[in-house]
């Protein structure tokens, strides 16, 4: 009899790589594929390829997506300048619905009826994953073993994958952060950072960016070009989406840029603690807000920092294939239609600074904002403004008067022919 065919989403991580023992103990009628999808987080891919068949896969795809990831996850939010919670650039939640497209097309490909995954039953992932998946084919079923299985920890993890022989690629109970890498960003979770009353130990944590202390002593500049809100030329030069990040991410890591200690609301209703790493995003999405402050009308920039807020949440909470995300992309889409320039970036020691910027499309006029008289803006125009804008005021006040000097509540007004 023909065996059935998992797909499992497979990274070559601690949770994955013990994924495939067990399911070849608990599941001996499934054929394992396992779907690894790069998304930037430089692991040797042949190595990962080489583990998950040791580890009795039956045969591996390696997705290369990183310029995918970038150019319509990654871009579609610093146009939004989407930052959820004030600090977090999503760096996770972009690439779980990219892995779960690619997962679903694997597993199209292969006639399988099952994707597993190595989300844990407290993340926000399992979600995004498993809700990315039924957006995309609602008839593929979910194995989800951090729900199931008796593994209860990373240490219980640690000790089944040595039971099981299988390569830890340097993880032990002393060291063990969870970490997820992309070519947007790395987090690191659990251990130490697990209590609040603990500092982080930056020297330990640190992959991507220098700590402050290390960053170097003189600033550097860069020139960041975009057109419609999409960056295109790093000083000059142009890049598509992969090489622009990678770029971005080696100066601002090298200056200390885009490190952040976050207590985020989770998803699934629990507060939980990351250090998230994103130089690059980090640059890419500062540049852009003075792009937009430079040319956007008022009542529209107002209303898209609304709208940014909104997109934040919801990409964080798993809806990337909702019709309101659909609807968002629209208006930020025609918002972005001038958001072409140059912006420049004064970086230091963990530091963005303005240093100038820009645009065909500038709204900004230098003879009308300065403090000079010019031919487009009269200033004794402003009277009449005032005037009017100040009417509803005035009337307040008149009633306020009317009412102390006769007790009434009654307002009578009397007006001259």
């Amino acid at each position: 009899m023909e065996k059935e065919k998992v797909v499992l989403a497979y990274s070559g991580g601690l949770d994955t790589s013990i994924i495939i023992p067990w399911l070849k103990e608990n599941y001996d009628n499934l054929d394992i594929i396992a779907c690894c999808v790069n998304v930037g987080q430089e692991d040797d891919m042949e190595f990962v390829k080489n583990k998950a068949l040791s580890s009795g896969a039956s045969k591996v795809y390696i997705q290369n997506v990183v310029n995918e990831f970038v150019e319509e996850y990654v871009y579609k939010g610093i146009k939004a300048n989407a930052v959820y919670e004030g600090k977090y650039l999503l760096g996770t939640a972009y690439a779980r619905p990219l892995i779960a497209k690619k997962l679903v097309e694997v597993a199209h490909k292969e006639g399988a009826k099952y994707i597993a995954h190595g989300c844990t039953g407290k993340g926000n992932d399992q979600v995004r994953i498993e809700t990315a998946i039924a957006s995309l084919d609602p008839f593929i079923k979910i194995i989800a073993p951090w729900r199931i299985w008796d593994i209860s920890s990373r240490e219980d993890a640690i000790d089944y994958a040595e039971a099981k022989g299988i390569d830890l690629n340097g993880i032990t109970k002393k060291r063990i952060y969870s970490r997820d890498q992309n070519i947007l960003h790395i987090s690191h979770e659990g251990g130490m950072l697990e209590n609040p009353a603990n500092e982080p130990d930056f020297d330990e944590l640190l992959m991507m960016t220098n700590t402050v202390e290390k960053a170097p002593d003189k600033a550097e500049y860069v020139d960041i070009e975009f057109k419609e809100g999409i960056p295109v030329k790093l000083n000059g030069e142009k890049l598509n989406g992969e090489d622009m990040l990678k770029a971005l991410n080696k100066v601002g890591g090298t200056h200390g840029i885009g490190v952040i200690d976050l207590l985020e609301n989770r998803l699934v209703g629990m507060k939980s603690r990351g250090i998230y790493e994103t130089p690059g995003g980090t640059l890419l999405i500062e540049a852009h807000k003075y792009l937009e402050s430079f040319v956007l009308e008022k009542e529209a920039a107002h209303f898209k920092e609304t709208i940014s807020s909104k997109y934040a949440e919801l990409v964080y909470n798993a809806m990337w294939f909702s019709g309101l995300k659909d609807a968002f992309d629209a208006f930020i889409d025609i918002t972005q239609k001038n958001v072409t320039g140059t912006v420049k970036l004064k970086l230091y020691k963990g530091t963005i600074k303005f240093a100038g910027m820009t645009s065909k499309y500038a709204l900004y006029n230098e003879s009308i904002s300065s403090f000079s008289t010019g031919d487009l803006y009269d200033q004794k125009d402003a009277t009449g403004f005032i005037h009017l804008y100040s009417l509803p005021y005035k009337i307040q006040a008149l009633n306020e008067m009317n009412n102390s000097k006769n007790g009434s509540t009654e307002v009578v007004y009397t007006f001259k022919e």
